[in-house]
């Protein structure tokens, strides 16, 4: 039996093991998929203990910059993110990717998002660097980052320089953020759900609109974008585009998206 598990802690809410064991089923394997709590430290312990049994692994936060020290290989978007969501065993070690940034393009192209020149992203984190790389993929060439202290935008502003965008960055406490989501292309939203309430009608105003939170749900976000008629990516599309990656890199195979998609809707269809 192969293995792959998710790592991160708290880990228990994943839902990468609905995915991935639907996928293995699907793919006629014999593979387990599990989860695995582990804290940014323990990232380097964890993958020297692992057996020759395991295939690869599934990184969320907090682990996903350790994902990226503790590999032997790394892909030019990995390191230009600064972070990886997913390492591959290999002949020579573990390899390391980032298919958040699948997962940002594919959301927003499964949206109909037909592509532009200029994107808002809300927040400078972790997730914001991916969707920098996704912006980039997309053929956009600048973005305006909104954020609360424009002192924590420094590592963003470095993977846009890396991407190719140019960047500016915006105090959420001065912009009109009407006018910029607007003229915008698309805007992201990485940013909590309670942080949205008093930005979600000015982030409704973009033709295009992706919030990477999915729960608790729906976000101010989607509420304001589906009134306003604008077309409304999710961190569901998300999750759904980046383990399509994952799986086929650990197995080798084509993904079954829509055996992939089916569970998901039937788990969260058991939670609710």
């Amino acid at each position: 039996m192969r293995r792959a598990a998710v790592i991160g802690s708290p880990i228990e809410h994943s839902l990468s093991p609905v995915l991935h064991n639907a996928a293995y089923a699907a793919l006629g394997l014999d593979w387990e998929y599990t989860r695995l709590e582990c804290s940014e430290d323990g990232v380097a312990s964890l993958v020297a203990s692992l057996g020759p049994e395991w295939a690869g692994l599934s990184c969320t936060m907090p682990t996903k910059r350790a994902a990226l020290a503790v590999a032997s290989s790394v892909t030019d978007r990995a390191s230009a993110v600064g972070a990886a969501n997913t390492l591959v065993r290999t002949d020579s070690g573990w390899h390391a990717d980032c298919t958040d940034v699948d997962g940002v393009v594919g959301a927003l192209r499964e949206k109909g998002f037909p592509g532009g020149s200029t994107g808002v992203v809300i927040g400078a984190g972790g997730t914001a660097t991916a969707v920098l790389a996704g912006f980039a993929s997309l053929g956009l060439s600048s973005v305006s980052l909104v954020v609360r202290d424009p002192a924590r935008a420094a590592e963003a502003v470095a993977t846009a320089g890396r991407v190719g965008l140019a960047a500016e960055v915006l105090t959420l406490s001065s912009v009109d953020l009407d006018a910029l989501a607007a003229a915008s292309d698309v805007v992201v939203s990485t940013v909590p759900a309670e942080a949205t309430v008093p930005l979600a009608s000015a982030l409704a105003r973009a033709p295009y609109v992706l919030d990477v939170i999915y729960h608790p749900w729906p976000t101010p976000v989607a509420v304001a974008v589906e009134a306003s008629g604008a077309r409304l990516a999710t961190g569901l599309d998300m999750l759904l585009h980046q383990a399509f990656g994952q799986v086929e890199q650990f197995t080798g195979k084509p993904a079954p998206q829509d055996v992939m998609r089916s569970a998901l809707a039937a788990e969260l269809a058991s939670r609710s």
